[in-house]
């Protein structure tokens, strides 16, 4: 079969399966299965394409009207102009985590040490890191497998940073000037009706908050006071009716200047504050 012929076989397909977006994900992944590039695939729509990549295309196919995120297929995400490596095994970063890296950047973070914790992907330490010069940057997670995602995203960037197995501070040694994170901050009980992409392929470590979902904001800002420098801050991306809850925890522990950041949708995103 041709280019063209595949291509209108997997827009079918999607859009039968509910796609929204079908017509995209079906030439992305031709496009990957075959190893072309964009001129490639509009230029020679008539090529022919060959049965291993044929049968490659088809088992994406069906990982994605089994509701598989495309990035999981793909194997990367693009975030703060940096194309990453993600896997099942860390959380798909996501634009609105840019706001945090945003506002880290814009309250000023040259040559200061930053800690980053649940890094997963390790993608705001290395937004970070790519966008500012100086900096001393360490990601710290509980899960070995996402420290190894992590680990050759840095090296894919040229970026060298440390990288610590660890739950939260456990053992994290001497103090930062800046601590940011992303913890999982989903209500244990609402996991199961998030969209099947989200639900039932992200990694539930990196999802469950407990029963309040704040169980690690708890943990996090408790502890933060003893591993952040005099004025340190703390950056925490949340959800998006987490502002309130976050912000008071973050007074109650000894935190001033604590602010409410909102994202392009103009939803609450981040909590910072200065200890």
């Amino acid at each position: 079969m041709t280019l063209r012929e595949l291509y209108l076989k997997g827009k079918r397909e999607l859009t039968a399966a509910g796609k929204d977006e079908a017509d995209l994900e079906a030439r992305l992944m031709l496009m990957q299965a075959c190893g072309i590039d964009k001129n490639t695939f509009f230029m020679q729509p008539d090529k022919l394409v060959t049965t291993e990549a044929h049968r490659t295309y088809d088992d994406y196919l069906q990982k994605r009207k089994a509701s598989m995120p495309l990035q999981y297929i793909l194997g990367t995400q693009g975030f703060m102009g940096m194309e990453l490596k993600v896997t099942p095994d860390v959380l798909i970063p996501r634009q609105d985590t840019e706001v945090l890296v945003e506002q880290v950047l814009s309250d000023g973070v040259k040559d200061m040490s930053v800690l980053d914790l649940c890094t997963g992907s390790g993608c705001i330490l290395l937004g970070l890191i790519k966008n500012e010069s100086g900096i001393k940057g360490t990601g710290a997670d509980v899960s070995e497998k996402a420290l190894k995602v992590a680990k050759e995203n840095a090296k894919d960037q040229g970026i060298n940073a440390e990288w610590i197995l660890s739950d939260l501070y456990a053992l994290v040694k001497g103090k930062f000037d800046v601590i940011t994170s992303n913890p999982p901050y989903i209500r244990t009980s609402e996991i199961d009706l998030l969209m099947p992409e989200v639900g039932k392929y992200e990694p539930r470590a990196a999802l469950d908050g407990g029963a309040d979902g704040l169980d690690f904001y708890k943990r996090i800002v408790k502890e933060a006071p003893a591993h952040l420098n005099a004025g340190g801050r703390l950056y925490l991306e949340i959800g998006s009716e987490q502002g309130e809850a976050v912000s008071t925890l973050l007074t109650d522990n000894g935190f001033s200047e604590v602010r409410v950041i909102r994202d392009y949708a103009r939803l609450d995103r981040v909590v910072t504050g200065r200890i």
